[in-house]
């Protein structure tokens, strides 16, 4: 599995009403396309392809209907439908994929332990291997390239099929977890070392909140991604920390996920207001935060060119409202928003509706958030130390 893969936007099309930002590139619905930001397409205007997006899911369905009466593939009809719309975040998942999307939200899910990108040569690199997994076990890291499943190049392939080859096919059976345990054979690069090996599906189970205490004194919570329950977990996390403590917020590789957690963990730090405002068809809707959080303990939240989607929706907010000292390199831009819909076969389409922006009026899809301090290998040490000049609170 890859990291994308596993952290999608809410999936339960019967309760479509939930708002999802569909990650790119590392995540789920990202390069889906195949463009990525600083294409031309990439740079149209929000407005103009807000506007575009809200007609879609009548015309996919209906190509999709149309497919099955003629006895084609209604997946790959659908497919083809987003990519003629020109929605570089739309994607369409079969059944079987978005029931193993739905088990990825609650911190589960079937592969191998791997979370991808597509860099914009179209190289598939490795961004994270999950511990424990079968590929660190057998020794992929970080950095790595991975250049074919089971034989088939992955170069310049959408990330949400280099992710569908490394699940295996769930496609035709309601059991989420019915790849575990078959092979999938991995051709990796390292430098200027190639190798191929074969790994055993398993399934896996993720913590997306991790939380550390540095000798310093500072209180390190890192967000791998926002599956649910990842919001409260961050909260509890800050009422825990110690009296006296700082909190460094890693957001560093988070490729996004619920929107909704997303503002629940900014409700950590904010007291009440605004978090984000995004519209769907034209109209605006606002993302508020919960009174109530912890508004007075030093903040400083990491980021780099792997923090997406819900993750720069978090970032956009605190740097906005003055609540956190943001530390690392610029971030994806991934703003868009998508809406899933079920389709006549119960595949789902997933579709850009529109776009959010900062409290401050910030648009982040295609420009990213550039950091208060450009930090690089050394982000978590400059982080440290922008902490301690912020001031710790007295016991």
């Amino acid at each position: 599995m890859s990291g994308r893969d596993l952290f999608c936007p809410p999936r339960r099309i019967r309760r479509g009403a939930a708002l999802t930002l569909v990650f790119a590139s590392v995540l789920v619905a990202g390069a889906a396309t195949g463009a990525l930001p600083g294409s031309d397409r990439g740079r149209q205007p929000d407005a103009a392809r807000a506007t575009a997006a809200s007609s879609r899911p009548e015309e996919v369905a209906r190509a999709a209907e149309e497919a099955m009466e003629s006895g084609q593939s209604p997946v790959e009809a659908a497919e083809r439908a987003v990519s003629r719309s020109g929605d570089r975040w739309g994607a369409v998942y079969s059944k079987g994929e978005y029931e193993e999307f739905e088990d990825a939200l609650d911190g589960e899910y079937t592969g191998v332990g791997l979370w991808t990108r597509r860099e914009r040569s179209g190289r598939i690199e490795v961004t994270r291997v999950h511990s424990g997994s079968p590929a660190a076990d057998a020794g992929i890291r970080a950095g790595d390239r991975l250049r074919s499943v089971d034989g088939e190049s992955v170069d310049g392939r959408p990330v949400t099929e280099v992710v569908a080859l490394l699940r295996g096919d769930a496609e035709d059976t309601d059991a989420p977890d019915a790849s575990a345990g078959s092979t999938v054979r991995l051709g990796v690069e390292r430098g200027t070392r190639a190798w191929t090996l074969t790994l055993r599906r398993a399934r896996l189970s993720t913590d997306s909140v991790t939380v550390r205490r540095l000798a310093d004194g500072a209180t390190v919570i890192k967000v791998a991604a926002f599956t649910r329950g990842s919001g409260d977990a961050v909260r509890e996390a800050v009422h825990r920390a110690p009296d006296g403590d700082g909190v460094i917020l890693d957001l560093r590789g988070n490729s996004g996920g619920l929107v909704t957690e997303a503002v629940t963990a900014a409700s950590a730090f904010l007291d009440g207001g605004l978090v984000a405002t995004y519209d769907v068809a034209g109209e605006q809707q606002v993302l508020h935060a919960e009174p109530g959080g912890d508004t007075e303990r030093p903040l400083v939240a990491l980021v780099d060119g792997g923090t997406m989607s819900a993750a720069e929706l978090l970032t956009g907010a605190l740097q906005d409202r003055g609540r956190a000292v943001v530390v690392g390199s610029r971030t994806f831009g991934k703003g868009s928003v998508q809406m899933p819909s079920e389709l006549p076969d119960g595949s789902v389409a997933e579709l850009t509706v529109g776009h959010y922006r900062t409290p401050a009026g910030r648009g982040v899809d295609g420009h990213g958030i550039t950091p208060d301090l450009e930090a690089g290998q050394e982000s978590l040490s400059r982080a440290e130390t922008v902490l301690d000049g912020l001031g710790r609170q007295e016991p």
